[in-house]
């Protein structure tokens, strides 16, 4: 503990170091050699163009690791625990904040990144614990319906689903004329990208998964999550879902929509849309569109799962690291990431710019959906969330493969979020 405590007030004294100009624009290039360990996931890790520019902005040596989400916050833990940085700069994750501000893992990086940039980011906000900054979006994540238009003009269907029920009208006409086999996808696999899209489906039927006493609210058969998980077993018994979704992570369901094989991304990524439609990296290139998320209130709903950087409390050079954070806020950096990844950017500004510039794929959907984006905890992200998660991931591949029952994945989700909040 004490060696953190060191760590950390050394490493708070040098962050100021990069704060007022970024260090971007500094001639001399005072951390020119320097070398800096980043640590991202594939959809944050950027290609070689964007690390050339940094170093030659910085004439700092750029290490970029790539590890699967899941992965990065094993090594984060066990990295942490063993008195030892995951890396100089790591991803840190929306669902993340509560465990890394609670265990004070993370330098806070007030005053040591350009406050106007994070201000011009609203989803900066939710990676706040106890009123300090952990870590600085880089991609706005945010998730939106994608389907795949030619698909449903073949079967005579003209307009986006607006509710849950019109999709699996829709799903089920696709199947029906042999279009696709399984119409939707959505990952099942016991994996975050399945807690996640059964948050998001909670929306959808209109609803949220805890009071603000974070009691669960999704356990009667009439409320939002329990129809929400219903939802997504009633599809999957109808076929309209591959059975193979219980072994896929959301980036394998997204290369089958890319490959044409379904025909509607239920919890695309917003950033995706320009992934889809690049002729390079989908066959789909052509037939790629945005919808609001279907709704059964009238009003869509959705929510944000944005991907920060932060910089480990035992970072060894946290003043490359602040730099390198300072890099991605750029405007141009977060252009180059959204032409080149995917990744929305986290500045309106840039956003707005992109779409007056008709460079944002469906820019007006992604803008109005974008609207209406809801943290999945109104209350903030609880520190037992990756516990909660886990179990939630667990309980619905459980349901999806048959082993338990609707009502029994929802008990066995109900008793993690009371035996996690417990710990």
């Amino acid at each position: 503990m004490k060696r953190y405590l060191t760590v950390l007030m050394a490493s708070a004294a040098l962050l100021q170091f990069a704060v007022s100009t970024g260090a971007m624009a500094d001639d001399a290039k005072p951390l020119a050699g320097q070398h800096l360990t980043v640590l991202l996931p594939p959809w944050g890790t950027l290609p070689k163009e964007m690390t050339d520019d940094f170093t030659t902005k910085t004439g700092i040596v750029l290490n970029a690791q790539t590890l699967g989400w899941d992965d990065i916050h094993t090594k984060i833990v066990t990295s942490t625990v063993a008195n030892a940085a995951p890396g100089d700069a790591t991803e840190v994750d929306w669902s993340w904040v509560g465990q890394f501000g609670a265990s004070k893992w993370y330098q806070p990086l007030d005053g040591a990144v350009d406050a106007s940039a994070v201000a011009d980011a609203p989803t900066a906000k939710i990676f706040t614990y106890d009123g300090k900054l952990l870590a600085v979006p880089y991609s706005n994540d945010f998730r939106v319906l994608i389907y795949n238009k030619a698909q449903l003009s073949k079967a005579g269907i003209n307009t986006p689903p607006t509710t849950p029920d019109e999709l699996l009208k829709d799903a089920k006409a696709i199947k029906d004329a042999k279009i696709a086999d399984y119409p939707i996808g959505l990952p099942l696999s016991a994996t975050e990208g399945t807690s996640t899209a059964w948050y998001l489906l909670t929306k959808a039927f209109g609803g949220d998964l805890f009071d603000k006493d974070f009691k669960p609210l999704f356990v009667d058969p009439n409320s939002a999550g329990y129809k929400a998980l219903s939802f997504e077993i009633q599809a999957m018994k109808d076929g309209l879902i591959d059975p193979s979704m219980t072994g896929l992570k959301d980036v394998e369901v997204q290369e089958l929509f890319k490959s044409g094989k379904i025909s509607f991304d239920v919890a695309g990524w917003a950033g995706n849309l320009s992934v889809y439609a690049d002729p390079s990296k989908s066959q789909v290139s052509n037939d790629v569109a945005a919808a609001l998320m279907p709704s059964t209130t009238g009003s869509s709903r959705t929510i944000g799962l944005p991907e920060a950087i932060g910089i480990p409390a035992a970072a060894g050079n946290a003043k490359a690291a602040a730099a390198f954070v300072n890099f991605m806020l750029q405007p141009e950096t977060e252009i180059a990431g959204y032409k080149a990844l995917g990744n929305m950017p986290p500045r309106l500004s840039v956003l707005k710019a992109l779409n007056n510039q008709g460079a944002l794929k469906d820019g007006d959907v992604l803008l109005k959906q974008a609207a209406t984006v809801e943290p999945v905890f109104a209350q903030g992200t609880p520190g037992w969330y990756p516990e909660f998660s886990s179990a939630v991931a667990a309980a619905i591949n459980q349901a999806a493969k048959g082993q338990l029952t609707v009502d029994q994945a929802i008990q066995q989700i109900a008793a993690a979020a009371q035996s996690a909040s417990q710990d």
